[in-house]
């Protein structure tokens, strides 16, 4: 095997093998159409007023906006927009849902609509309430609203609870978790339970810290990237930009691992490089390496191996500035190599490869998303990540480090104001304890599945959602729906509609409440990226101008007022946001200089969060390493599903994944012309498995999980490794009942056992 990395590149990964329909390189020309699609119509202005005003972006964390202007990012670079971005805006400026859809819709008509559906109905601009034993939505006035709820949250405090998501600020959210600590409530679900929480749990008990350590500045000068399990082409587009400037400016090298090929993540066109980008598009991967879903523990023990056999593992870094290394090398030299690739379905040479791109770089960075997390191995995965970061020397220096990547805009936010039910950073504590003259609950809260659970078995009474789509983002969806059924009284605080409105409803009392979204707040508001940089959006105005909103900061502190009274703080003071931020200045760790961006409007980085010298927030200081096993992948038979017994049909392990366009649970388009599926009732499969199971392309098939079943299912041949498969979520969430990581509480979305065969004619 030579040791010249480029002899080593494969930038078409082995399972290329695409339909005629799927386009040669992502991104490209179909972004400017669809620009100029939206910016011609007549919405086109007020879009285009919404692109220029200063606030953080709608769409992923791969922040931009801000009072660096719209198309901007922190590092004060242009054209920093992306086709995501243009998605979420043109959603949030249609016209209000006229009033008649929900006085002539029943409940059980909304329940047809599709998430697309839903979402086209507009925006919400009044509050409604489902009674019990109603059929349609009511209007129903704020003073109204807030009678009815109030008692609803003095319930006793293991009985109430709260789901978010990271549309809303900092500042909502740092209210919210106050409001319900204050309570004595820990159930803080959020919405990153069922996404990052297994990056969260690993990085705090190998470094020290919850979120990346790599900066914007510091990514530019990585001279290699390792992206595994992360879709960014369709999902963090800007992050493409960082990738080709990487490849074309510097000459570095990308490592993509993914079961999919993923036609962005090889090549990709960028509007933001008209000339040398655009149409030709830009290669993205150097070498693209297609696991077994969740092998990732075998794969980079794999990469460990090389970079100790072929010397270039960084011994006298482990000694300095690790614990338990010698556990992780000795695992990692004496696993056998038949061992490793027959557990990740990765050949010794293609790791070897990658560990010699790894090993030759001045700087790596390791990026992941939820090809990673959403396992029941999940943490396990990000510790096999960050043991390679450190085998390899690149974390605590300039252009190295880990980099978890996030998915909505301000997702890490709420992490950092302490809407979480982990453990609290000892900082934070201390403060909120000292603020609420107590001890904080030692009871652990629910998490996102948690809730469901406890929600099923009938001990929620209470439950506010602050955005997202509970009912549509959880696996099992009868069982959601059954569960949500159960809670007496369920508050929505909502820009638009979705189909958790009309499936997961409460008890007695279902409470939808039209909030205003960042670029309509009248006040500034905070959010932050996923690199830690905390941007500070505009006052705004909503074009709904007869609408009965209201902000989210309003609602929350006068519920709190009057649940709480004055404790422990002034709520109806907190109107201002400018006083919240003077609060979590004095409450959360290196936040300090929020008590001055009103005046300052200084967006900043959060302190002590990137690391730039191997020392770490950990008791010893040194980073704290792991030996995470080697997973056990095995697919049931056949025989195991409720099915028919002469049925012929292949079980192949079925990933979880957005098309598109699509934002969490959020459809604009049905179609996903990257991956040549037309519509959302489609499996990609591997053409050798459709054809082992007497199966054709475009043939319409059962796919089978462990709760339920979809019918009619087009089978579309894909550039996916053989055995395993992709349908879209929400709408497969209905047929499976998700193994959990016991740790984070995170679902495996990225492993699905399924049964595919010919759908009765």
């Amino acid at each position: 095997m030579s040791g010249n990395p480029e002899s080593n590149l494969q930038p078409i990964p082995p399972f290329h093998d695409k339909n005629e329909d799927t386009p040669d390189i992502g991104g490209g020309l179909p972004i400017i159409q669809y620009w100029a699609k939206h910016t011609l119509s007549p919405e086109g202005p007020k879009l285009w007023k919404t692109l220029l005003h200063h606030s953080a972006c709608l769409s992923c964390s791969w922040g931009t906006g801000g009072q660096k202007g719209g198309f901007t990012n922190e590092d004060g670079e242009k054209l920093q927009r992306c086709m995501k971005s243009v998605e979420a805006i043109s959603a949030e400026i249609k016209p209000a849902v006229p009033p008649e859809v929900f006085e002539q819709r029943s409940i059980r008509e909304l329940q047809q609509l599709t998430s697309r559906e839903a979402d086209r109905l507009g925006r919400l601009s009044f509050p409604m309430i489902l009674r019990s034993g109603r059929d349609h939505y009511e209007r129903i006035s704020w003073s109204e609203v807030y009678e009815m709820i109030v008692e609803e949250f003095r319930k006793a405090p293991e009985r109430v609870a709260s789901y978010s998501s990271g549309r809303s600020s900092n500042e909502a959210a740092f209210l919210l978790q106050l409001m319900m600590r204050s309570l004595g409530s820990n159930n803080l679900a959020d919405c990153s339970d069922l996404c990052h929480s297994p990056s969260t749990f690993a990085l705090q008990k190998m470094l020290g810290t919850r979120t990346s350590i790599v900066s914007l500045e510091s990514l530019k000068k990585a001279d290699c990237v390792v992206l595994a399990g992360a879709n960014s082409a369709y999902n963090h587009p800007r992050l493409m930009n960082e990738l080709i400037k990487l490849r074309d400016e510097r000459g570095g090298k990308v490592i993509v691992i993914n079961p999919m090929m993923e036609t962005g993540l090889v090549k990709f066109g960028s509007p933001a490089f008209p000339i040398k980008s655009l149409i030709p598009g830009s290669d993205i991967s150097s070498l693209y390496l297609q696991p077994i879903p969740g092998s990732d523990v075998a794969l980079f023990t794999g990469i460990q191996k090389a970079l100790i056999e072929k010397g270039l593992s960084k011994i006298d870094f482990l000694q300095a500035y690790t614990e338990n290394w010698e556990a992780v090398v000795e695992t990692a030299r004496s696993t056998p190599w038949a061992i490793l690739s027959e557990t990740c379905g990765v050949s010794q040479t293609e790791i070897e490869a990658a560990a010699e791109i790894i090993g030759s770089a001045k700087g790596v960075v390791f990026g992941w998303a939820m090809g990673i997390t959403q396992h029941d191995n999940g943490v396990d995965n990000v510790f096999s990540i960050i043991n390679t970061a450190l085998i390899s020397g690149n974390i605590g220096r300039e252009g190295a480090g880990v980099m978890p990547v996030r998915g909505h805009s301000n997702v890490q936010g709420f992490g950092s104001m302490g809407v979480t039910t982990q453990e609290l950073k000892k900082g934070l504590q201390t403060a909120l304890e000292r603020l609420l003259g107590r001890p904080l609950n030692d009871v652990k809260g629910y998490d996102t599945r948690a809730l469901i659970e406890a929600a099923d078995k009938e001990k929620v009474d209470t439950l506010i959602c602050l955005g997202g789509n509970l009912y549509g983002a959880n696996p099992d969806s009868a069982q959601a729906k059954r569960a949500l059924s159960k809670v007496s009284t369920i508050v929505y605080l909502s820009t638009k509609p979705n189909i958790g409105h009309f499936n997961g409803l409460a008890k007695h009392t279902t409470i939808i409440l039209p909030v205003l979204n960042r670029f309509e707040n009248p006040y500034k508001t905070t959010t932050e990226s996923g690199s830690n940089f905390v941007r500070l959006s505009d006052e705004g105005t909503t074009h709904l101008k007869h609408g009965d909103l209201r902000p989210e900061v309003e609602f929350l502190t006068e519920l709190a007022h009057r649940i709480h009274g004055e404790y422990p703080v002034d709520w109806r003071k907190l109107r201002d946001p400018k006083f919240i931020r003077h609060l979590i200045a004095e409450t959360v760790p290196g936040f300090e200089k929020m008590a001055t961006i009103d005046e300052t409007q200084e967006e900043f980085t959060i302190g002590g969060r990137i690391v730039m010298e191997p020392k770490f927030s950990t008791p010893s200081g040194k980073a704290v390493m792991f030996v995470p096993p080697l997973p056990t992948l095995t697919l049931p038979d056949a025989q195991s599903f409720d099915a028919p017994d002469a049925i012929r049909g292949v079980v192949v392990a079925l990933m979880t994944g957005r098309s598109y366009a699509q934002h969490n649970t959020v459809v604009y388009q049905v179609e996903d012309k990257y991956r040549g599926m037309p519509h959302r009732n489609c499996i990609l499969m591997h053409r050798s498995d459709a054809e082992q199971a007497g199966l054709s392309e475009h043939q319409r098939v059962t796919v089978q999980g462990n709760v339920g079943k979809l019918e009619n299912v087009e089978v579309i041949y894909g550039a996916v490794r053989p055995g395993a498969a992709l349908m879209f979520y929400p709408e497969v969430n209905v047929i499976f009942s998700a193994k959990i990581e016991h740790r984070s509480g995170t679902p495996a979305f990225k492993r699905v056992p399924v049964l595919v065969y010919a759908s009765a004619k």
